[in-house]
């Protein structure tokens, strides 16, 4: 059953057939060579794999950054991050990774901040003279952000996936990973921009003061502390957070900034349907996939295998990333949690590691395989919404990815990172 399941899954992979279909026709197959296992326990588990409470706030997420999207939070936010720090050397290249980094609290989507701002970025990176595949490069490094920063899609269904962790506290513990990866692309931009002089385009930066800026971009920065805080403060659950959420976003574009309007709704609504109908076929051929794996024995025997090597928990962290690394090259973030950390959640139990830490560590790891070739998803995005060839824009990425490996290793070096903000606020897990 369990050579069934992955020679199919690596077969189709191979041939370039979507991951979601790769899952299901691998566990459907797997399940159907199984003597005396009827093929209806595949669709049992599809519908299992959603009939989740949780999962609820994904569609809700989603939705929140459309209409915000729609009420001009994009230029909002963009006016105020050029004008914050646009002045400086490589100012723009800053503002880039200040406006993703905002964006990041409202979409939980590294494919959305590519394909809506990060393509209003390049735009303007262009226009003031920095080289295309370098802003693209830029926008596709600083887009992985919008997974780790709250709210976060990966996050949700790995607290699905680990019942040892809650989706408030992955919240609270991608908070600093997160900036230290923006603050880390800042340092690259400076640098690649005083060897290249890439210098302020004055003429490209809004006029007002930056007060005024800062008051018209408040009611969108503030979403994301709405979120957290109601989280933290008791007033409701995550995934009523999500609910609470759209309807905040729903009259902040519609009553504050006065650019959204009802008959926006219709595309909106569909572009909601639309990606929230992929991420969930893929959650749901995941459980399928993650259900024969566990029939089969595969983690359970993958954590004897690895617990018998009796690795301290250093050694357990190298051996976790470097398998995430490859895993990561070739599948998404999101089926990569939903098969590996069944695997390997129990290694790190076993070995005493913080589950936070450790969950950071996975879907930081998992969200650098889409900025990495071949597959890297938000490599395929940031090209064709920027028109740059794929060849330039990685051979340009080669700082960024250096830059944010370092950060992976700070990460698993040092747990308080991770678990210092969700100590901090009483939540150990």
């Amino acid at each position: 059953m369990s050579a069934i399941l992955a020679s199919v899954f690596i077969g189709l992979m191979a041939l370039g057939a979507p991951i979601a279909f790769a899952m299901l026709i691998a566990g459907l197959a797997a399940v159907w060579m199984k003597p005396g296992m009827p093929a209806l326990v595949v669709m049992q588990n599809l519908f299992s794999g959603l009939d989740s409470f949780p999962l609820l706030a994904i569609p809700f997420f989603i939705l929140a950054a459309e209409l915000m999207s729609g009420g001009a939070l994009t230029d909002v936010l963009l006016k105020f991050a050029a004008r914050l720090v646009g002045m400086r050397r490589g100012g723009l290249g800053h503002a880039n990774i200040l406006t993703l980094t905002f964006f990041s609290g409202i979409s939980g989507s590294a494919l959305a901040d590519a394909a809506g701002p990060g393509a209003m970025l390049i735009k303007m990176m262009r226009k003031a003279g920095y080289n295309d595949a370098y802003a693209a490069a830029l926008t596709a490094s600083t887009a992985i952000v919008g997974p780790i920063i709250p709210p976060s899609i990966i996050m949700i269904v790995y607290a699905l996936t680990d019942n040892s962790v809650t989706v408030t506290g992955l919240f609270l513990a991608g908070v600093l990973p997160g900036l230290l990866i923006a603050v880390a692309l800042a340092l690259v931009n400076h640098w690649v921009s005083v060897r290249r002089d890439y210098r302020s385009a004055p003429e490209l930066l809004d006029p007002a003061p930056l007060l005024l800026l800062f008051w018209r971009a408040l009611p969108a920065l503030m979403l994301p502390a709405i979120i957290l805080g109601g989280i933290h403060l008791g007033i409701f659950t995550p995934t009523e957070a999500s609910a609470a959420a759209v309807l905040y976003a729903l009259i902040v574009g519609r009553f504050v900034y006065g650019t959204l309007h009802f008959h926006m709704l219709p595309a909106i609504l569909f572009r909601t349907a639309l990606m929230t109908a992929s991420i969930l076929f893929i959650v749901a051929t995941s459980a399928v996939f993650a259900w024969v794996l566990t029939v089969g024995q595969i983690p359970q025997q993958a954590a004897s295998w690895i617990a018998s090597m009796e690795l301290s928990q250093a050694a357990l962290l190298v051996a976790v990333n470097v398998l995430l690394l490859l895993v990561g090259i070739f599948i998404e973030p999101l089926p990569g949690v939903m098969i590996m950390v069944p695997i390997l959640a129990p290694l790190a139990d076993a070995a005493g590691l913080n589950p936070l830490h450790f969950a950071i560590v996975v879907i930081v790891n998992l969200t650098l395989g889409m900025v990495t070739p071949p597959v890297g998803g938000l490599l395929f995005v940031t090209s064709a919404v920027s028109g740059v060839k794929m060849g330039p824009m990685v051979r340009e990425m080669a700082p960024m990815l250096a830059a944010l490996f370092v950060v992976l290793v700070l990460l698993t070096f040092f747990p308080a990172i991770s678990t210092w903000l969700p100590g901090l606020l009483g939540y150990r897990n």
